[in-house]
């Protein structure tokens, strides 16, 4: 993806298929990444670039070790 707005379209667009399809575990996936996304968009709103699930996912969870930066 290039932008945050193509990303959402495309998971709002993957969302839609897989209700129709009735698979509850892509549903429950994706409504959770647009969640997710969205979450980041309002935290960033002048931000185009779309960001890998690790930043959004530090960007909600700050004090994850995964997310902790130090410096030496």
């Amino acid at each position: 993806m290039e932008n945050i707005a193509a990303h959402l379209a495309k998971l709002k667009a993957e969302l839609d298929q897989a209700r129709q399809s009735g698979d509850t575990a892509k549903i429950n996936h994706l409504a959770s990444e647009l969640k997710d996304l969205e979450a980041y968009q309002q935290h960033h709103p002048g931000e185009q670039k779309d960001p890998s699930p690790l930043e959004v996912y530090c960007d909600l969870n700050p004090q994850a070790p995964e997310c902790l930066v130090y410096d030496d």
